[in-house]
């Protein structure tokens, strides 16, 4: 494992998310991460909550020794794959409408109408450029239900500028240019921006019943842990995921307010929320590492290699470590059976084993 600065101390403890549907999103938003380790003098901090201090870029390296990370696949991987020590404690699937964007009227409205056409590939200036991944590993999933591969279309590359800001702006300006005959868009802000542009679905994946057609960037999406900190302080990682997985209970249990999380999460307004995610989303937040998972997370290493955005292979098996969410379920349990008596200020009851 990996050692860390002798300066550093568990004062605090840093997460990130994407601004997507995640349990670490519910939890921040409730209050419940700084909740759980205060009693322990722990301040809990978000990347997205203290700019300014060069912490973005961590946010895809995962160079920091005290970071848990829900978010995209793409980084993940890219970051594991040049070294970066971490460790996978969970996986989670949440549909985020993944469809492919025409002209009206004008385009491809089943995989098999892909063949030989315009594909716009998104490219960002980036260090890993997840965009460019996301829109190839869409459209490789859309051919595929049609038996196609990428080299029976034509993939366009379109330069992310400033003149075209935002998120799918680029693309959908190719797009309605007649630049490009379809567009691979996911999430609440791609909905949003979709009717800015006057562009209408012509291929929804969410509705492919095979999971390796929606494989993408978010599909599954990891929980990673800095190496350092499970290493030397596996109570802390145990304890992080305990709120997690009541995150996901909670969520659960109240749509209304996810939708409302979500909202906030994402920077989309009700309207891109609704047509994003369909019901019951709000039930699928809840980590796990089953083979099914891990399964589908390999395919995506696979592709990600085979298009050279990984530089080296990722074991995803060796990656991932069970142990954590599985210590996380018990120490839930427990609480559950001894909660804490009415209005008591005692901190929950802890898991320290193995510190």
């Amino acid at each position: 494992m990996s050692t860390a600065p002798a300066t550093v101390r568990l004062d605090e403890l840093w997460f990130t998310r994407c601004p997507v549907p995640t349990a670490t999103g519910i939890a921040a938003d409730r209050g419940t991460l700084g909740a759980e380790f205060a009693a322990d003098g722990i301040r809990v901090r978000s990347f997205q909550d203290d700019p300014g201090r060069g912490l973005n870029e961590r946010h895809f390296t995962h160079e920091h020794p005290t970071l848990i990370r829900e978010g995209g696949n793409v980084p993940a991987l890219w970051a594991h794959s040049r070294g970066a020590d971490t460790r996978l404690i969970g996986l989670t699937w949440i549909e985020e409408r993944q469809v492919i964007l025409i002209r009206p009227g004008d385009g491809p409205r089943s995989p098999a109408e892909l063949r030989g056409r315009r594909l716009a590939v998104p490219r960002h200036p980036i260090a890993v450029d997840f965009w460019a991944a996301m829109a190839l590993r869409g459209f490789a999933g859309a051919l595929g239900v049609a038996g196609l591969r990428p080299a029976d279309a034509r993939p366009v590359d379109v330069p992310a500028g400033p003149e075209h800001p935002g998120q799918w702006e680029a693309e959908l300006a190719a797009l309605v240019r007649g630049d490009v005959d379809a567009v691979y868009a996911k999430g609440a802000l791609a909905v949003e921006s979709a009717r800015r542009h006057g562009v209408e679905v012509g291929i929804e994946l969410d509705d492919e019943p095979d999971l390796r057609s929606r494989i993408n960037n978010g599909t599954p999406r990891p929980v990673t842990v800095a190496g350092w900190l499970l290493e030397h302080r596996p109570d802390v990682v145990v304890r992080l995921l305990a709120v997690l997985v009541e995150a996901a209970d909670w969520a659960a249990a109240h749509p209304a307010d996810v939708g409302r999380i979500l909202s906030a999460e994402t920077g989309a307004g009700r309207a891109g929320v609704a047509g994003a995610y369909r019901a019951g989303q709000h039930l699928g937040l809840h980590l796990d590492l089953s083979e099914e998972r891990l399964d589908l997370l390999a395919a995506q290493e696979h592709f990600l290699r085979a298009h050279d955005f990984l530089a080296a292979p990722v074991d995803v098996r060796g990656w991932a470590d069970p142990e954590p969410l599985r210590r996380a379920h018990e120490l839930v349990a427990r609480r559950r059976q001894n909660p804490a008596p009415a209005g008591s200020t005692a901190p929950p009851p802890t898991d320290r084993t193995g510190e």
